[in-house]
């Protein structure tokens, strides 16, 4: 079973953010080379990170969500907590997506 769990609609996107643990949701593309190396990693820090909870946006699925949070490059991941954004991370980086989790999971 995957950690990540993909949001479907801009209300689901709504309810999830406004969770008070951490929330981090990874914008990509099916066709974005970079998102598919980090999807790996992403699963692992999502069971590394138990408090947090991890989803995913496809940008060609939901345009106005990825547009409403300013998302313009793949991947980029928004760390929320209670509505507010905490965190974020553009490109796939992973030393500095561990270190998001770290601070604030």
């Amino acid at each position: 079973m995957s950690g990540i769990t993909p949001i479907l609609s801009e209300d689901q996107f709504k309810k999830v953010i406004a969770d008070s643990n951490l929330v981090v949701i990874d914008f990509f593309a099916t066709w974005c080379g970079p998102c598919k190396m980090l999807a790996p990693m992403l699963e692992k820090f999502s069971k590394e990170y138990s408090s947090a909870k991890f989803y995913n946006v496809d940008v060609d699925q939901l345009p106005n969500v990825a547009a409403s949070n300013d998302v313009s490059s793949m991947p980029t991941l928004l760390f929320f907590k209670s509505g507010q954004l905490v965190g974020k991370v553009i490109g796939a980086n992973p030393a500095a997506i561990k270190q998001n989790l770290a601070k604030l999971a």
